[in-house]
């Protein structure tokens, strides 16, 4: 009798052990998320500030630099349901007005155009990458949480359920080629 009881203590332990790293698991991830949507957000920032610089250094011509402006004003502006789609506008006006290199190379040639044009490009190259690790994150996350040992305990308390943050984020060509 004894040892029947001593086996279920033994049992249940090694179950809340169990349950114990998995909730802590999922901590992690649920904080890895938080840190890759701050960088996400960082970079995004980045971007629009960069191409708002732009958009007002004179270097363009007035209908690029309108265009350039309004979407990363628009993007920078966004609350947190539309920003997806204001992000994904900012790329497509990027990618509208850097569709061709010799645009990049109107930058260039400006004063100071060379920092600018290196700084847009950074910053275009970067959005993806943040964007890419923080939707793996949220991958991770939600693979764990559909696990029935997760629902039925609740190991995810109240955390709220990730959401990837999908969004056009493809470079211009004019400026990938230069990043490569």
């Amino acid at each position: 009798m004894i040892t029947t009881v001593v086996w279920i203590l033994v049992v249940l332990l090694a179950v809340g052990l169990y349950l114990s790293w998995t909730a802590g698991r999922l901590d992690r991830l649920h904080a890895r998320i938080d840190a890759a949507r701050a960088a996400l957000d960082a970079q995004l920032l980045r971007r629009a500030s960069v191409t708002q610089e732009l958009a007002t250094s004179g270097v363009l011509d007035p209908a690029a630099s309108i265009v350039l402006y309004e979407a990363a004003h628009a993007a920078r502006q966004a609350e947190e349901e539309p920003r997806e789609v204001a992000e994904s506008e900012l790329s497509q006006a990027l990618r509208a007005v850097f569709a061709e290199p010799q645009q990049v190379e109107v930058v260039r040639e400006a004063p100071g155009g060379e920092e600018a044009a290196r700084e847009l490009t950074e910053a275009v190259r970067r959005v993806p990458m943040a964007r890419r690790f923080h939707n793996d994150a949220v991958g991770a996350a939600r693979r764990l949480r559909e696990h029935r040992k997760v629902r039925w305990f609740r190991l995810a308390g109240h955390a709220p359920f990730p959401m990837a943050f999908e969004m056009d984020d493809e470079p211009p060509a004019a400026l990938a080629d230069r990043a490569g």
